[in-house]
């Protein structure tokens, strides 16, 4: 038997969420579980991802996305994109499309989802009203929820009470309408009659939780949270229940911050008599200054990284690493470089860590670049990445062929980290601004190279003018301020190939009549 408290092992910004939330008691024990035995399951996974579109997909809800796309694919499951849209009003235009467009850049292949289908639909939260209705009508009739009548004014009144307490609570709500309400009134909320002492949570990778709310004993209030609101459309709580039973969910992997919540969820899952998924909560994201990250924060449109020439392979590889390690074995050198197949075999939920995950963008160029080499490596992959570009280098390049540009990428790839660096050698398109390039230190010598290379041509120039006592590296340099303004990346002879003889000739006399 191994037990600990959870003050030891939970990340101190959930300690502070939950102490926000008047959580009174919070521990964690784990009974009859051996330290190492595993939380992996064995058998097939259906897990969901349910994004609100209420803002394009950010970091922490891709992760969210891939932890339960590798749970499902690495153990033969399904994976379901269901989107919770029953809040309306904070709906934002193209959101859900950013979603989508988002996952499948990333190639995270969707079993179910309102696009696809799927057995258990419909899979947008707006089209199942009647759903969520007719399970709200299943607990009035058990006596389990019941219709509240009270103003907003009255209910504003008791959460602005509840915090005058000593001491405070959010359990705001007085009962005035389990057994007396004006059923005259047309407008009213159905309220779940929520149990004075919540079950405890069992969550794969915190143990068991008892997480309770902070009551006051001289002023009676009660957690009956809603789970209709007067529109008819659900709430959070009770749909992503309803929904999670139906769809037939067996995990919920979902961020830290949504722990507190699952108490309500469990005791929804009690009272129809329901078995609830497994949950995992993973730790928070933040930044390099510890402040969480999030679509209401700051944190950047995933899209706007594909526009960067960021690929999809080093952000799902830097994205995969936020919570989670690869196993390591004693002594053996382990690569973090993975592909989404090599992710899919390797993930594991017992490699899922705790602690919160700092974000740094250094961490994603380096994936960046060793994606890219692999990508130069794969003739598939980079011929597709070749004719997405090509478009774009044709207008850089003033109509150079895709050849050129292959030839081009055979010279620099191996020192590019992103297929977008081609601009930074514009130089072989464009005039060279001899005005902006430093004279050399040896005026003399260099017009000596110049005059010898515009006499004799570029052919064997270097063992040449070697023999005159010019040393090759003086020739290399006066080469490239010529040919390139000075800019470095290509040999020398690969610059002359790419350039041509005649446009190389016509820059070294501009040189020449420019310079020196």
């Amino acid at each position: 038997m191994w037990k600990s408290t959870l003050r030891l092992n939970v990340s101190p910004q959930l300690r502070c969420f939950t102490k926000r939330r008047f959580w009174s008691s919070f521990s964690l024990e784990e009974v009859d579980a051996p330290k190492r035995e595993s939380i992996h399951p064995n058998t097939p996974a259906r897990t969901r991802f349910a994004p609100s579109p209420t803002g394009f997909l950010h970091l922490g809800s891709l992760r969210t996305a891939l932890y339960n796309y590798l749970l499902a694919k690495n153990t033969g499951g399904k994976f379901v994109v269901r989107i919770e849209d029953t809040d309306q009003n904070r709906l934002v235009e193209g959101a859900e499309q950013n979603i989508f467009d988002t996952l499948k850049w990333c190639k995270l292949d969707i079993d179910e989802s309102p696009i696809r289908g799927g057995p258990y639909g419909p899979y947008r939260q707006s089209e199942r009203k009647e759903i969520y209705q007719k399970y709200a009508k299943i607990l009035l009739d058990k006596g389990m929820a019941y219709k509240c009548y009270c103003s907003k004014d009255r209910l504003l009144q008791l959460r602005e009470s509840a915090k005058l307490l000593k001491p405070p609570t959010n359990v705001t709500y007085d009962r005035k309408c389990l057994s007396n309400h004006d059923q005259s009134e047309d407008s009213f909320i159905i309220r779940f009659k929520s149990p004075y002492n919540y079950p405890r949570v069992t969550d794969l990778l915190h143990g068991e939780l008892n997480l309770q709310p902070q009551y006051n004993s001289k002023d009676q209030r009660y957690d009956d949270f809603v789970i209709i609101k007067n529109d008819g459309m659900p709430t959070y709580h009770f749909a992503n229940v309803v929904d999670d039973h139906l769809m037939k969910i067996t995990h919920v992997i979902r961020g830290e911050e949504w722990l507190p919540s699952t108490p309500k969820h469990i005791a929804l899952y009690d009272a129809f008599g329901w078995t609830p998924p497994k949950y995992i909560h993973i730790p928070l994201l933040t930044s390099l200054q510890d402040k969480k990250l999030s679509k209401r924060k700051g944190d950047f449109n995933i899209l706007s990284l594909q526009e960067q020439g960021i690929l999809p392979e080093a952000l799902v590889n830097f994205v995969a690493l936020f919570g989670w390690a690869p196993p390591r074995e004693l002594n053996v050198r382990t690569s973090e470089i993975f592909n989404l197949d090599e992710l899919v075999k390797q993930f594991s939920l017992d490699q899922l860590t705790k602690g919160n995950t700092k974000v740094s963008d250094s961490k994603l160029h380096f994936f960046q670049k060793e994606h890219f080499q692999r990508t130069l490596q794969n003739e598939e992959a980079f011929r597709q990445l070749i004719d997405e570009f090509y478009p774009e280098f044709k207008i850089l390049s003033k109509g150079k062929s895709k050849g050129y540009l292959l030839t081009l990428f055979h010279h620099l790839g191996p020192n590019l980290d992103n297929i977008h660096g081609v601009a930074d050698h514009k130089y072989l398109f464009d005039d060279v601004d001899y005005t902006q390039v430093k004279p050399p230190k040896d005026t003399n010598q260099a017009k000596q190279i110049v005059d010898n290379i515009l006499k004799h041509g570029l052919d064997n120039a270097v063992d040449r003018l070697a023999s005159q006592g010019i040393q090759k590296k003086t020739t290399f340099m006066t080469l490239r301020a010529a040919l390139s303004g000075g800019k470095p990346g290509l040999p020398i002879p690969a610059l002359i190939s790419l350039l041509g003889e005649k446009e190389c000739l016509k820059r070294i006399a501009s040189y020449e009549t420019t310079i020196l």
